[in-house]
């Protein structure tokens, strides 16, 4: 149970906020089954490895913080916010220069001290709407 605790903490911690894109590779299982879409990279590591550089290029200054996890026996559900400042191209946008703070939650299944399979959603209009890319909702 411990070892999906480290493995989604590391892969925050070491990937997406010190810019460790190895870890991935120790940590994630060759053949990961990504069950969502990653604004559309390719799933697996390859995948992974993708969004991580293009939310550090977009976002120089960006720091990912676990919020709550749950861990039972090979499964794991983590809450988690990114937060960072809009400097660098994203997703093909500009830079905006505003700052946004991005909730997501992932859920996975480990074996062999490796994550086999994911599923990871990200508030992707929140982050649109924050960037100013799309309009925020009417509330209606």
């Amino acid at each position: 149970m411990q070892a999906s605790i480290s493995l989604i903490h590391r892969i925050f911690d070491l990937a997406f906020n010190q810019g460790d894109l190895d870890v991935i590779d120790e940590l994630v299982a060759e053949k990961d089954v990504n069950q969502v879409f990653r604004w559309g990279m390719p799933a697996g590591r390859l995948g992974l490895k993708q969004l991580i550089t293009a939310y550090r290029i977009g976002f120089p200054d960006l720091h990912c913080t676990i919020e709550d996890e749950i861990d039972i026996g090979d499964r794991s559900a983590v809450i988690w916010t990114m937060r960072g400042t809009h400097e660098g191209l994203f997703m093909g946008n500009p830079p905006t220069g505003r700052q946004v703070e991005i909730r997501g939650i992932i859920f996975a299944r480990t074996a062999n001290g490796r994550i086999i399979e994911d599923w990871t959603l990200v508030d992707q209009m929140g982050t649109l709407q924050q960037l100013g890319i799309v309009p925020p909702s009417s509330g209606h």
